[in-house]
């Protein structure tokens, strides 16, 4: 594992904890050269369908990614980054029992919407507003109308 500090590849586990869920083990570790210490986690690697993008590329599905869009719906509401990442192994969770090969991006965006709804309706409407490329004000409000209803 190379040093976030010095980039140097030397460097010891100094404790080693599973995660509240146990899916993840949180090891500390310290720098054999700038004796600096930093946190990794490790996890399984599960299979993971791919997801067909709105032109037809197909690219592996990035947990990255969708957890820095539902951040970015997420600023400044009072949600921790504790339910945000709930919400992400839940999408993950789900891909995993479908056991399918490939889902496309629509599918996945539809789910990311549902899951944000029911956490928090302005992180909904900022995800949604991005997802779904309004073109003008009136299919905003449109939106803003359903979740009303």
């Amino acid at each position: 594992m190379k040093c976030p500090f010095c980039s140097d590849m030397e460097n010891k586990v100094v404790d080693s904890r599973l995660t509240k869920e146990g899916m993840e083990i949180r090891r500390r570790r310290e720098c054999q050269s700038c004796e600096k210490r930093f946190t990794t986690y490790e996890r399984i690697e599960e299979i993971l369908p791919m997801v067909v993008k709105k032109d037809g590329r197909r690219e592996p599905f990035d947990r990255i990614k969708i957890l820095s869009g539902v951040k970015k719906a997420c600023e400044k509401r009072p949600i921790s980054i504790i339910q945000m990442e709930e919400l992400v192994d839940d999408i993950e969770r789900n891909l995993q029992d479908s056991e399918a090969k490939e889902i496309h991006v629509d599918k996945l965006g539809e789910q990311l919407m549902t899951a944000l709804r029911e956490l928090d309706e302005v992180a909904y409407v900022r995800f949604a507003s991005v997802y779904r490329s309004f073109r003008d004000i009136n299919e905003f409000m449109s939106e803003l109308k359903g979740l009303l209803k």
